[in-house]
């Protein structure tokens, strides 16, 4: 069981909730980048990474019997702003093409750097599966 949570008279957000109420067997998804299942990097662009990435944390949660529409948050990790603006389109088409419609809570945050140096961005989730 998974509610919107919209306060009323708030604008609709567009890409994500505000708040998402669930019960059922949590799933913490660690933080996954751009690379392959294999640790391989196989691109180095943006909208590729983030393609992968989103591939990768479903994969992860298939493995608890999760789907896209089970996630309820999501905290992405951006070194770049401007970049991440730049690839807007290209995530928007895979984020639609991989997640569906389904737009958990989520945040963004530019941050200095991450772990592994070719990454551009690192997607931790959370899911609820009823």
């Amino acid at each position: 069981m998974m509610q919107i949570l919209q306060p009323p008279g708030w604008a609709k957000p567009k890409g994500f909730s505000n708040g998402i109420s669930a019960a059922g067997k949590l799933v913490f998804v660690a933080g996954q980048i751009g690379w392959s299942g294999e640790g391989k990097w196989e691109a180095r662009d943006f909208a590729s990474q983030f393609r992968q990435t989103i591939k990768n944390t479903l994969a992860v949660l298939a493995e608890a019997g999760g789907k896209p529409e089970h996630i309820v948050r999501m905290t992405w990790y951006i070194l770049d702003k401007q970049e991440y603006l730049g690839a807007i389109r290209e995530i928007g088409a895979a984020y639609r093409e991989l997640m569906g419609r389904h737009y958990p809570a989520m945040a963004v945050v530019q941050v200095s750097g991450l772990i592994e140096d070719e990454a551009r961005l690192e997607i931790e989730t959370t899911a609820v599966i009823p």
